[in-house]
């Protein structure tokens, strides 16, 4: 049984037959239609969604499959029963898990009890399929990911944490330009360039936005994590230097802008970029329909 909980779980060829996977679901999603026959699973979510819990329950229906989703965002998960009894009950009715929580731990704890996949679907640390999504829309673009250079913008939280993961190894060259304090989780860093040193690619962490040169993909997201009440006028001094705007772009050489979703327009990024003609925004959320399609075929059709 395989689960999806960091992206760690992955080689390099298990990545690629994902993304071609998504690639061929996408060109011809009836082909694919009866993948998940029969097959159910539960969409579990503490925090709110748009693009995830859409694409999530839209990929079990496109495989022939039905997702339930189960609103948590009342606190429910761990405290009516515990972790551990959610997933030995669920795993009685359900082919797999979908969670999107507050912390990586309950989907360790899922993992553990449970006698299904589990897929993380966002937690404090990851968010693998967005990343995956990400690198699909890159490689659409570009043709290629092995080589690419994608420098991420703004606060180091667990999109940045997965683009790290998935691009050390896909072969990708990924920067994070952060303020200082605020960069990627140390020990996921660490993990991950031992990984990507393996495939050729080279992972690195600065502060200083005038060197954002020469890059193929600009990457960001809010500055501010959901769940997090700080207003983001609070944090616009800190990190208005590292917004994506009509200057960095030229700066940076990029082809690509991508931004995971939801963006607060002219803060980390401007209108002028997003609605731009290198902006790829839509695409990317696009792909996580594809992406999720591909992940729960794998997960859920050989368990």
């Amino acid at each position: 049984m395989r689960h999806l909980l960091t992206g760690f779980e992955f080689s390099q060829e298990e990545y690629l037959d994902i993304l071609d996977t998504a690639a061929a679901m996408k060109k011809d999603p009836r082909k694919y239609s009866k993948v998940l026959e029969g097959r159910s699973g539960a969409i579990m979510f503490e925090k709110p969604s748009l693009r995830t819990r859409t694409t999530f329950e839209l990929a079990f229906y496109r495989l022939g499959g039905h997702g339930i989703y189960l609103d948590l965002q009342n606190g429910d998960l761990g405290k009516r029963e515990t972790i551990a009894d959610y997933a030995r009950n669920l795993s009685r009715w359900v082919d797999c898990l979908v969670g999107r929580v507050y912390a990586q731990s309950t989907l360790e704890e899922l993992a553990k009890y449970g006698s299904v996949p589990v897929i993380n679907a966002l937690s404090d640390l990851y968010h693998p399929a967005q990343a995956m999504a990400d690198y699909l829309t890159v490689r659409e673009h570009l043709g290629k990911l092995a080589g690419v250079k994608l420098c991420y913008m703004g606060d180091g939280n667990n999109v940045t944490n997965s683009l790290l993961v998935a691009g050390g190894i896909l072969g990708v060259n990924v920067e994070c330009c952060v303020p200082e304090g605020c960069g990627p989780d140390v020990q996921i860093f660490d993990r991950a360039n031992e990984l990507a040193k393996t495939h050729g690619a080279v992972l690195r962490v600065f502060n200083d936005p005038s060197k954002v040169k020469d890059v193929d993909v600009l990457y960001t997201d809010t500055w501010v994590s959901m769940g997090d009440n700080t207003p983001l006028d609070r944090v616009r001094k800190k990190y208005m230097p590292y917004q994506i705007n009509d200057a960095l772009l030229e700066q940076s050489g990029a082809s690509l802008v991508l931004h995971c979703l939801p963006a607060h327009r002219n803060y980390e990024i401007t209108d002028e970029v997003m609605d731009g003609p290198k902006s790829v925004v839509f695409d990317e959320a696009e792909n996580r329909l594809h992406i999720h399609m591909s992940v729960l075929s794998k997960l859920v059709e050989n368990n």
